[in-house]
């Protein structure tokens, strides 16, 4: 757990922590305890009263002090502050009172107290329920009797050095349930008085689904990106607003570029100049606006030396969100050949690349398009030259391994038609 997220958790417990100058004027401050830093000052300003300041006190690092009918154990260092600042930990003990059950106030959070020997003093229910039991199996057994003997020697060596260093130590720790299961927490450790006994307690938060969760997501995650690597499928996560966040190898290698510089690209530049851009563009707005979750579709994409292929695109929405998908994973199913850029085919010129290589003569294509026979000649001279074809057949085939015809349909049709039973 970051600094940032500690701070956080101190915001929701009894707790005050601080940091002050050389002046002992509070620099950064937080914890449930207080509301604001003005009144943190308070709270140190009456803290040095009482001990009469720490010039005639150096070696006091923690006691009990009273502030506005409230009562708190304090860990504060009050010799000469490293590097000019000084920081410090109080904690709530609530109304003057005796014995520790004043640490109830940190329900939910799991607490404890336990003196230099190990053996328990207090718990409460949320630090039991940490090793599946109750607080009467806890208190009054020894470390060795809760944890298991690996787990009882760090406990204790972790105690000697709060009780040696008399300051809190924030950390993570692990451990096993009595079911031999195991979790992890994370928090404070610091030293008290428990009337002529100095003590260690602790408070913690157990992070043990947070974690099983952190891991889980790893995974996925492991599992997604080596899909992505090793399936040979090109593939690219474009954020909503279009931008290239993650893309496989076989992706850079497709549109002739180093990974590293397609990353963070705009998707758009990767495509070609086509009729069907702005359908294209309408759709991607249906799926960032949830309005479909997935579309398939064909597209002409450009590489780094200027040359086109046709190639069949799948996208589908990811995210939480009911209202907008934060991203959309592109996966490349079919791909045409790479070709020079070449004048686009009017939708006559396409039907009659489809009633082609269905086989159709040109009388019979002229007849099915209600064009003359000329004219059929006329635009079958024309493809020949757009296509670098010089025959039928090698017409057919261009058309195919351009992309310019779908390559699972029967009837020929058009790659860009929307239904299957289209020939555009």
């Amino acid at each position: 757990m970051d600094e940032t997220s500690l701070k956080s958790l101190l915001e929701h417990l009894p707790v005050s922590w601080w940091e002050a100058d050389r002046e002992l004027r509070v620099i950064d401050s937080g914890g449930g305890a207080f509301d604001d830093t003005v009144t943190a000052q308070r709270f140190l300003d009456t803290v040095r009263r009482e001990l009469a300041g720490p010039a005639e006190a150096p070696e006091i690092s923690h006691w009990q002090a009273q502030f506005d009918g409230r009562v708190f154990d304090v860990n504060w260092p009050l010799g000469v502050p490293r590097q000019g600042r000084s920081r410090g930990l109080a904690v709530e003990v609530g109304p003057q009172t005796a014995g520790p059950r004043r640490y109830d106030a940190f329900a939910p959070a799991a607490a404890f107290i336990r003196n230099a020997t190990g053996r328990y003093l207090w718990a409460n229910h949320a630090y039991a329920h940490l090793y599946g039991t109750t607080p009467e199996h806890i208190i009054g057994k020894d470390v060795a009797d809760v944890d298991g003997p690996a787990d009882a020697a760090q406990v204790l060596s972790l105690d000697r050095e709060v009780l040696e260093r008399g300051k809190p130590v924030r950390h993570t720790l692990t451990y096993h349930r009595f079911d031999g299961t195991g979790g992890q927490a994370v928090g404070h450790r610091f030293p008290v008085r428990e009337g002529s006994q100095r003590c260690v307690a602790g408070i913690y938060i157990d992070i043990s689904d947070y974690t099983r969760a952190l891991r889980q997501r790893r995974e996925a995650e492991e599992s997604l990106h080596a899909l992505r690597d090793h399936s040979g499928l090109p593939c690219a996560l474009i954020s909503a607003g279009g931008r290239i966040q993650q893309a496989s190898a076989a992706a850079a290698e497709l549109l002739r570029t180093r990974l590293s510089d397609l990353v963070g690209r705009r998707a758009h530049t990767v495509l070609g100049p086509t009729p069907e851009l702005p359908g294209l563009h309408r759709s991607w707005l249906d799926l960032i606006a949830r309005r479909s979750r997935r579309i398939q579709t064909t597209v002409v994409l450009m590489d780094a030396r200027g040359q086109q292929r046709r190639a069949r695109l799948h996208l589908t929405t990811l995210g939480r969100s009911a209202d907008r998908a934060t991203s959309v994973w592109a996966v490349v199913t079919h791909q045409g050949v790479a070709h020079e850029p070449h004048p686009l085919l009017t939708a006559t010129q396409v039907r009659i690349l489809s009633l082609l290589a269905a086989g159709r003569s040109n009388a019979e294509i002229a007849t099915s398009l209600h064009l003359s026979r000329q004219t059929v000649d006329y635009h079958l001279s024309r493809l020949r030259d757009l296509l670098d074809a010089p025959t039928r057949p090698a017409l057919v085939a261009r058309a195919y391994v351009l992309g310019i015809l779908a390559p699972q349909a029967w009837p020929p049709r058009s790659a860009t038609a929307c239904h299957p039973h289209s020939v555009t």
